[in-house]
């Protein structure tokens, strides 16, 4: 295994002290596999936790043994973060609750008490951390492994790999990151590669007009994430928690429930610890927040309205604009002049372009009334989003015009919806583009996202 010198000065880096100190922790919470977006990619891809440089390429399957990749387009997640402001005051509420009215002979309930401290403040907010840094770090030598002859010290140097980012902090780290894996990997001391910062096309969300004021201003476009934290499931929750702290019931609000969960799942991600806030919840309990959680992204970044994945029109064209380029320079003889695209968002830049391209749609939408039959969706962030989560999209060129598309989702092949030959996992790239014609020669981000007046 590849040995890192981490090295921070190339960057101004968050690090809190408190947590210099901790040793990791082989041990994981049992309910490590419901943390939805707060998941770590470890998870996900369980064969990294022996080996967190490790790949198969086998998994690529090309038809022939002349299909060479000629582009990569890469968009990534950031990586571990800390909590946002708004989840570190919930959590401190949280924490005064127990400190001063829970009672009890737990051990976990005594080590909360008497050893753990709120050590989350307000000026983390959301900031990447060192694991997170890491992330990206072993994500780029990942991928320089899986596509060898297109991630490359050559390629790097001659400027065909492109980076672009979210101009929001943790981004940016992670862009860093990435490139550093690479640096680092190569021995590259000699020179720097540059990034763009582009929210036109990472944060196309907080830039779309219909979308910001139809559904994430609008309280009412969540009336069924409503319903369900005021529905029994989510009381039965929240009263178990009561239960185990020997507080009354009205002490604990819904927006405490989730910070224990997410104090469960920071304290993992960010430290590798089964922290005792694990201890409030089972299973069943996790199961419950997890389905509250993928309530909230289906209808707020995915298939609850149309404009959730139609916002990420602009991104769309992007893409497939890129492989247009690839594929028409590969097709003159030219070198591609972008072997490869990395470009580092957000869960939600990724959520609504997996939803506009078919991905993960259930026959049943996600409602507050039907959890208990929603048990086999596939609609799950725990699998599709963790940190770090990715969408790589592969171009071959197979010989004699035959270029095919790979789409992978975390680093695992995955099937356009709606290809279903014998060859879905590498499909023609042509195919691919007759599939998504009408987004092709629609989804225009301006008019999607236009405010319509209403008729006088």
């Amino acid at each position: 295994m590849l040995t890192f010198l981490w090295k921070f000065t190339f960057f101004n880096f968050l690090i809190i002290s408190c947590c210099h100190n901790y040793v990791d922790n082989p041990d994981k919470p049992a309910i490590a596999k419901y943390f939805n977006t707060k998941g770590r990619y470890e998870e996900v891809n369980p064969y990294l936790i022996e080996d967190i440089l490790a790949v198969n390429r086998s998994i690529l399957q090309p038809p022939s043994a002349n299909c060479q990749e000629i582009h990569l387009t890469a968009i990534i997640r950031h990586g571990k973060r800390y909590p946002t402001i708004k989840n570190v005051k919930e959590m401190q509420q949280l924490y005064n609750i127990v400190l001063h009215n829970a009672s009890g002979q737990e051990s976990w309930l005594r080590e909360i008490q008497t050893q753990w401290t709120m050590w989350y403040t307000e000026d983390m907010d959301g900031r990447l951390v060192q694991k997170g840094v890491n992330d990206h770090k072993h994500l780029a030598v990942r991928l320089s492994k899986l596509f060898p002859s297109l991630i490359s010290e050559e390629k790097l140097r001659g400027g065909f790999i492109k980076f672009i980012t979210s101009s929001k902090h943790r981004c940016v780290n992670s862009t860093l990151s990435f490139k550093a894996g690479l640096t680092e990997l190569w021995a590259i001391t000699d020179k720097e590669f540059d990034h763009e910062v582009n929210d036109a096309l990472m944060r196309f969300f907080d830039q779309c007009t219909r979308f910001v004021q139809e559904v994430d201003n609008n309280p009412s476009a969540l009336s069924e994430v409503d319903k369900f934290k005021q529905g029994p499931e989510m009381r039965r929750v929240t009263e178990k928690i009561a239960d185990r702290l020997r507080v009354p019931y009205n002490n604990i609000t819904q927006d405490m429930t989730e910070a224990a969960f997410y104090l469960c799942a920071y304290e993992f991600a960010i430290k590798a610890v089964n922290s005792p806030w694990c201890q409030l919840f089972d299973e069943d309990d996790a199961k419950v927040m997890e389905y509250a959680s993928d309530l909230t992204e289906f209808w707020k970044r995915g298939y609850g309205y149309d404009i959730n994945s139609k916002s990420s029109c602009i991104l769309f064209h992007d893409v497939f604009n890129r492989l247009n380029k690839a594929a028409s320079e590969n097709k003159s003889g030219q070198q591609v002049t972008e072997a490869v695209t990395v470009q580092v968002g957000h869960a939600d830049t990724l959520l609504p372009l997996l939803t506009l391209l078919g991905f993960f749609n259930d026959s049943d939408a996600l409602t507050s009334t039907n959890y208990a039959t929603q048990t086999q969706r596939s609609f799950r962030t725990s699998h599709m989003l963790p940190y770090a989560a990715n969408l790589l999209l592969v171009l071959y060129d197979c010989g004699g015009g035959d270029l095919r598309l790979q789409p992978l989702l975390n680093e695992k092949p995955v099937t356009f919806p709606g290809l279903t030959d014998q060859q879905a996992s590498m499909p023609l790239y042509q195919d691919v583009k007759d599939h998504y014609r009408e987004l092709l020669q629609g989804c225009d981000f301006e008019m999607e996202c236009q405010l319509f007046k209403s008729p006088a």
